[in-house]
């Protein structure tokens, strides 16, 4: 049970980056209102440089007070920073990636993508913290399964909120 809560500990800063663009968002849009070869926008208003930022930064601010709860964790400072720095920009660059592919398939902004909305961010955090520190197989798959239903439970808390306008 330990070695999960570890693996909870260790994607942190990666779940906290997806969540709070919804918070600290809005303002221009990472695309710049362009449109693909398709007709359609690249990525859509929903994603925004001010929430890409921010959601990187509120990412690697949780991993720091994670370093300092449990140093030994991360072994130092800088293996903490990078950790966090990276969780937190491949979650959100993973997410970009699933709404590039969203608006390809003409789905509306805020439309659920069952397992690319709950995936996507977690998988190319995780490819982006490899170089850094990885968790083993075991780890890696028990997130994969859990994920999705933090996900959701999110999504829906902020949907109760007043946060985001739909619950998925």
């Amino acid at each position: 049970m330990k070695s999960l809560l570890w693996a909870f500990w260790y994607i942190l800063p990666a779940y906290f980056a997806n969540a709070s663009p919804v918070l600290v968002g809005g303002g221009r849009p990472i695309d710049g209102g362009r449109f693909w070869r398709d007709g359609r926008r690249i990525l859509g208003d929903g994603k925004t440089w001010r929430g890409f930022a921010g959601g990187v930064a509120i990412g690697t601010a949780v991993g720091m007070v994670q370093y300092f709860i449990t140093p030994s964790f991360y072994g130092s400072f800088r293996t903490a920073f990078l950790l966090a720095f990276a969780l937190s920009f491949g979650a959100l660059f993973g997410d970009l990636v699933g709404s590039f592919f969203k608006r390809r398939a003409n789905l509306p902004r805020g439309y659920p993508a069952i397992g690319l909305d709950q995936l996507g961010f977690l998988i190319s955090a995780l490819a982006f913290a490899y170089p850094v520190k990885t968790l083993d197989s075991g780890k890696i798959i028990f997130l994969l399964i859990v994920s999705p239903f933090i996900h959701w439970g999110a999504n829906y808390f902020a949907y109760r909120m007043g946060w985001k306008g739909v619950p998925w």
